[in-house]
């Protein structure tokens, strides 16, 4: 869901310590790319007014030790980078006596509080501004180049000894240091938001649809650090999906009372549910009472990355960026494909034969399986992949009749049709690299919407052809959020990529794909 934040008047929030005084309103549809289709959690008995209502106890001794330990973790990254750029000096054959430590000691002793400081200015420990491990990247990139500048102007005031190559080593060391440290954070608050831990308490403001499907997200998704205490709104127009499943506080009543009461730390209102002028004023009484508001956009398949604020005569107009397709862009994707696709041949060669063989000694038929399907602009082509089911595998699918979904694509767990060997090549997507083949051809694309049989293609919505605008990939987004237990939300990751494509984009998603394959979610 894309948040658009309207702060008060305090600095920000703080990503393991949740305000304990104040309310934080979201307002805004949950416009996730992905609909959760699990039922909301029941609400239990509300015995305290300090326990969220979804169960999980507030700890926020815990959230301070763990703000604290992110405070100290980057402490310990900057304190190894320094000395590792120290270390690498020798490395550039300088005079011995240029490298003495006691200079540099000094230096980074000295300036190793103005990192922190440094990393506090470029909002490295409020939660909105890091969510979004893009917008962290260049928060630290440039937070780390001004540390480094800082360094380099303590050492010359002290007029210490410091080669100047030190602070350019500095900046790079430093630099994937704290990457990797922030990854190791963002992990360990992952496992802690699981846990029902480091949760921000907030009410959603809204009683439809809307409200229904950002509260399922932030229930389903507890890594996003929201807990759903109630609803804001009036109690005759929650929808019956929502009756009885949260709190309603009425706006029109002593709603600021309620929510504390209620031990909220953050409250959530619903665009789509809200209308413009109770919108406008709820975030007026929430900020006037030092709230701390955010409303989500209208829009369902729009990335976050794309959308800007400005005003315009009185209005705060979102403005969305157009998606970029032409010019060098397709160039330089079909020009990365070639490379990539050629080099991955080569390195996965051994597998490739060692895939071969093992299909060839324990069973009969084919080591290659073609299957036509449906490309870029409507094309067909034959896309390859190794077999993994026995060449009979029409007559034991009779066997298993009650248990195949309805539609043209059958996909089942513990399928008897699949070889063991197959099975093996399914768990890792090792059946899947032959079409490194197609990627080469130009039939297919490394990333892109995973292609479709032509039977699939006939029972379309016409929304569902924008998918053809792109060459179909080998992995996509689809895949790497959980493959095949994602297939109800299949054709809205596709549509989401297409609407959204960009090369960075398919540099993300290619990274996301081998831990994706690594921890076999979703493939069988």
């Amino acid at each position: 869901m894309d948040l658009v934040s309207v702060p008060p008047g305090s600095s920000g929030v703080d990503p393991a310590d949740p305000p304990t005084g104040e309310p934080i309103v979201v307002v805004g549809p949950g416009t996730d790319p992905v609909a959760v289709v699990e039922p909301i959690r029941p609400l239990l008995a509300i015995e305290n007014a300090a326990e969220p209502f979804d169960g999980t106890r507030a700890r926020p001794g815990l959230a301070r030790v763990a703000r604290l330990l992110v405070v100290l973790a980057d402490g310990v990254a900057v304190a190894g980078a320094m000395i590792l750029a120290y270390a690498m000096l020798p490395s550039l054959y300088l005079d011995a006596d240029s490298v003495a430590s006691a200079a540099y000691q000094r230096v980074g002793l000295l300036s190793l509080p103005l990192w922190l400081a440094v990393f506090r200015h470029y909002r490295l420990y409020n939660a909105r501004h890091v969510t979004e491990r893009r917008d962290e990247v260049g928060r630290v990139v440039h937070a780390v180049g001004m540390s480094a500048l800082i360094t380099a102007l303590v050492a010359y005031f002290l007029d210490q000894p410091v080669e100047r190559s030190w602070y350019l080593m500095l900046f790079g060391v430093g630099v994937v240091a704290m990457l990797l440290e922030r990854e190791l954070v963002r992990f360990g608050f992952s496992v802690l938001r699981r846990r029902g831990h480091c949760l921000r308490s907030v009410a959603i403001a809204g009683t439809g649809a809307e409200a229904l499907a950002m509260a399922r997200t932030f229930t389903e998704r507890p890594q996003l650090g929201y807990s759903v205490v109630g609803l804001v709104g009036e109690r005759d127009q929650v929808i019956p999906e929502l009756a009885g499943q949260y709190p309603v506080f009425d706006p029109r009543s002593k709603m600021v009372e309620e929510l504390r009461t209620a031990g909220a730390t953050g409250v959530v209102v619903a665009t789509t549910d809200v209308d413009a002028e109770t919108s406008n004023r709820l975030i007026r009484s929430l900020t006037d009472a030092g709230i701390h508001v955010e409303m989500s956009s209208s829009l369902l398949d729009i990335d976050a990355t794309r959308l800007s604020v400005r005003p315009l005569g009185g209005f705060a107009m979102l403005y969305v960026e157009p998606v970029k397709r032409d010019g060098w862009r397709p160039v330089a994707k079909r020009a990365f494909d070639l490379v990539l696709s050629s080099v991955a041949l080569m390195v996965t060669l051994p597998v490739l034969v060692v895939a071969a063989a093992a299909i060839k000694l324990t069973s009969p038929g084919p080591v290659l399986y073609r299957q036509e399907r449906v490309g870029y602009r409507g094309r067909r082509f034959r896309m390859l992949k190794f077999r993994s089911m026995y060449v009979n595998s029409d007559s034991l699918l009779q066997q298993i009749a009650d248990e195949v979904p309805a539609g043209p694509v059958v996909k089942i767990r513990r399928d008897p049709r699949v070889t063991p060997v197959g099975r093996v090549l399914r768990r890792f997507s090792i059946d899947e690299l032959p079409q490194l083949i197609n990627v080469v051809r130009g039939d297919m694309s490394l990333v892109g919407p995973r292609p479709e049989q032509p039977s699939e293609v006939a029972l379309w919505t016409p929304q569902l052809f924008d998918r053809l605008r792109v060459r179909p990939g080998v992995t996509g987004v689809w895949q790497v959020n959980g493959r095949s237990a994602a297939r109800n939300t299949k054709d809205r990751w596709d549509l989401y990529y297409v609407d959204n494509w960009s090369v960075w984009r398919d540099l993300t998603i290619l990274a996301k794909t081998v831990p994706a394959v690594i921890c076999s979610k979703g493939a069988y």
